[in-house]
């Protein structure tokens, strides 16, 4: 995608964000809202959180995955949970699921990780979240031992939060598919060592296809239910960087599963860098070649 051609479909996505989707013939099919993961967009929410939710809603963006709770101010983006769930109500949007800072807690022991989660499950629970999520693990982890190791802390949180309404799950990217040896993977670790009822998975479908082992179709097939979200983002075709949805090499057209065998029930577009103009370009971007190309699987 050119500079020319960026600038076009960014003002496109402007323009059909100004009316509801149910104008655009979207809105009497969609079953999911669409979702952003606001780490995307973190230049913006760390300084103006507020005005970037309502340009994203005037994106067509309706539901967010948020990162950066602080449980030791019980702050999330300079706000309480509770302050923040009131602006949520006022735009009329919402907060499916949080990456929160787990992956700290690796060397920590079981009373630390309960006493973090409890913080996590009160925050969750009072902006309305479905889902708390595991969103990566440090590179001294990723071995057998840290993946064993990460799977009993996975089997604790996903106890924990049984016991709540709330949902935990665990995001991938690629080095969870590795081969150890003897044709074992990280992620066959974490899969095969925790309860599919307590530990959920949110599939991140570049990552999926950057690693080049397996796709998402076939993790359905192998794991069926257990992948309750996705995160869609592009590759760029040059780089392999992140780049805006239609911009890279990842046919979404071939490679989503069924979301009915994947057990979804909330999708976020990602961009975590790499932006041809922007963040919020970039976002715009995203939305209007979601709109047009892929909203009929959703």
């Amino acid at each position: 995608m050119n500079r020319k051609d960026f600038i076009k479909l960014s003002a496109t996505a402007s323009a059909a964000a100004m009316l509801p989707w149910s104008c655009a013939g979207f809105g009497d099919q969609r079953k999911y809202k669409l979702g952003y993961q606001v780490y995307s967009i973190r230049d913006q929410m760390v300084d103006k959180p507020i005005e970037t939710l309502k340009a994203l809603k005037a994106m067509g963006y309706e539901d967010f995955e948020t990162y950066g709770f602080d449980a030791d101010t019980n702050k999330i983006y300079g706000y309480s949970p509770q302050d923040f769930k009131a602006i949520l109500n006022d735009l009329d949007l919402t907060v499916s699921s949080g990456h929160y800072g787990l992956s700290a807690f690796m060397e920590a022991s079981d009373d630390e990780l309960r006493h973090y989660v409890d913080a996590c499950i009160s925050a969750a629970s009072v902006m309305d979240n479905k889902y708390i999520t595991w969103p990566f693990i440090e590179e001294p982890y990723r071995n057998r031992d840290g993946y064993s190791l990460l799977a009993q802390k996975l089997k604790i949180i996903g106890q924990q939060i049984s016991e709540t309404p709330l949902g935990f799950a665990f995001h991938n990217h690629g080095y969870e598919f590795a081969d150890l040896g003897n044709g074992e993977t990280g992620y066959d670790i974490i899969a095969d060592r925790t309860d599919p009822e307590q530990v959920k998975f949110q599939m991140d479908m570049y990552w999926v296809m950057h690693q080049g082992k397996t796709t998402p179709k076939e993790l359905v097939a192998k794991y069926p239910g257990r992948y309750v979200m996705w995160h869609l983002k592009d590759m760029h075709k040059v780089s392999r960087d992140y780049t805006e949805l239609g911009n890279g090499s990842i046919n979404y057209h071939d490679i989503l599963p069924d979301p009915v065998a994947s057990g979804l029930e909330y999708f976020y577009i990602e961009q975590g860098g790499n932006f041809t103009e922007n963040s919020t370009a970039s976002a715009a971007a995203s939305a209007a070649y979601f709109k047009k190309e892929l909203q009929q699987y959703f």
